[in-house]
């Protein structure tokens, strides 16, 4: 049997094709201005890559923010739901799950079965957050992916107050004309992201082992700050940014 997962999220968008348990394939492309035409170019272009027809696919799963837009869905799941899924299959011993995308995160606590349990989100605004990263960046001019090797380097993390996106730009813009180094803002900036996810990981009863999961996650800094924050190692998956779509495909096999 095999399923595709689609994972709509507001910067990004994945698929995932699974087989009786395999992952065959993976395959990312920016969100953009059109869900429904990403959708299908997704669904299209993992599907033909591996040399198959849309009538060879079992069933398809949406999930993300713009899951409701893919019609050719059998259904479309909560990400949460889908994340679960997607880190109880990469590592059964998951309890807990981050999961920062691109406009919101999210701390899933999990059962030993791999259910839902509790959650904790920030889907209010985009502070701490890919964009809020993106932001940031522009601020600094350097490219994201530098983002952890810089941090690395960093002699004292720069004090960022604010995680508001307007005002902490406006906070780096301010430590730039002082002269403080890309190096310790960039730092500081990843502090500030840790510490907003362990405050909302205390709104629930979260324990290890901890995954994290998103498009963050290929951020090292952000990776190592959070595990200094809460005192516990990361597992992060080669296929991170990727948990919610391989979930998708897995709950569309069950």
């Amino acid at each position: 049997m095999i399923t595709v997962g689609i994972d709509i999220g507001s910067v990004t968008a994945k698929a995932a094709v699974v087989q009786n348990g395999e992952i065959l394939a993976v395959k990312i492309m920016r969100t953009g201005y059109n869900i429904k035409n990403v959708g299908e170019q997704l669904f299209e272009g993992i599907v033909s890559g591996l040399g198959l027809n849309p009538s060879d696919i079992h069933a398809v799963v949406a999930t993300g923010y713009g899951r409701k837009s893919i019609a050719f869905a059998a259904q479309a799941v909560t990400e949460i739901t889908c994340h679960a899924a997607g880190a109880r299959y990469m590592n059964a011993e998951v309890r807990s799950v981050i999961d920062i995308g691109g406009q919101d995160s999210k701390v899933i606590l999990l059962d030993e079965t791999g259910r839902v349990r509790d959650f904790a989100m920030n889907d209010k605004c985009a502070a701490g957050t890919g964009r809020f990263l993106e932001v940031m960046a522009r601020a600094l001019e350097v490219d994201i992916s530098e983002f952890g090797n810089l941090a690395q380097a960093a002699t004292q993390p720069s004090a960022i107050s604010s995680m508001c996106t307007v005002f902490a730009e406006s906070e780096v813009i301010s430590l730039i004309a002082k002269g403080e180094s890309r190096e310790n803002i960039i730092a500081g900036i990843h502090d500030a992201i840790a510490a907003r996810v362990s405050s909302m990981a205390g709104r629930i009863r979260w324990t290890a082992p901890i995954m994290m999961s998103g498009g963050v996650a290929r951020n090292s800094g952000v990776v190592a700050a959070i595990e200094r924050k809460v005192g516990y190692p990361l597992i992060v998956s080669s296929n991170a940014q990727f948990t919610g779509a391989i979930g998708a495909a897995l709950i569309a096999a069950a």
